[in-house]
């Protein structure tokens, strides 16, 4: 048997709470999703101001990079460049940058997606999130 690192509730509150801080410190009206390894929504908090719309895609790129154990862009990236097909692919409906695996030790343990601005806009903060963990 394996060892198995999770997301505690505390965890997600500090992934939360320093993604909310990056948005706000740039004035960006975004959603904010946070997934388990399974892709289980564990959080969405959608800021004031942000689209409607944001409250479906956050939680569908954070499940896409749960799911997937790679950051969302990549999907985003092959459709782009002209492998169309992969929009069939079962299961993964956020294939739009934005959406970052939560990787401890080598394992994913979570996701964060973020709807709302330009998509590396969104990146940045998930990104400000995970770092919330100090890992």
């Amino acid at each position: 048997m394996q060892s198995k690192q999770i997301l505690t509730l505390d965890d997600v509150k500090k992934i939360a709470a320093a993604a909310e801080a990056s948005a706000k410190a740039n004035n960006w009206a975004v959603t904010i999703a946070i997934v388990d390894d399974g892709a289980h929504l564990l959080w969405l908090q959608r800021l004031d101001g942000a689209a409607p719309v944001s409250a479906s895609i956050a939680p569908a790129k954070a499940k896409t990079a749960a799911l997937g154990r790679r950051e969302t862009k990549i999907y985003e990236d092959m459709i782009n460049n002209g492998r169309f097909s992969f929009i069939t692919a079962p299961n993964l409906e956020g294939m739009l940058e934005g959406g970052v695996p939560i990787i401890v030790n080598g394992q994913c343990v979570g996701a964060i997606g973020v709807s709302g601005v330009k998509s590396t806009e969104d990146v940045q903060v998930a990104n400000a999130g995970i770092a919330a963990l100090g890992i």
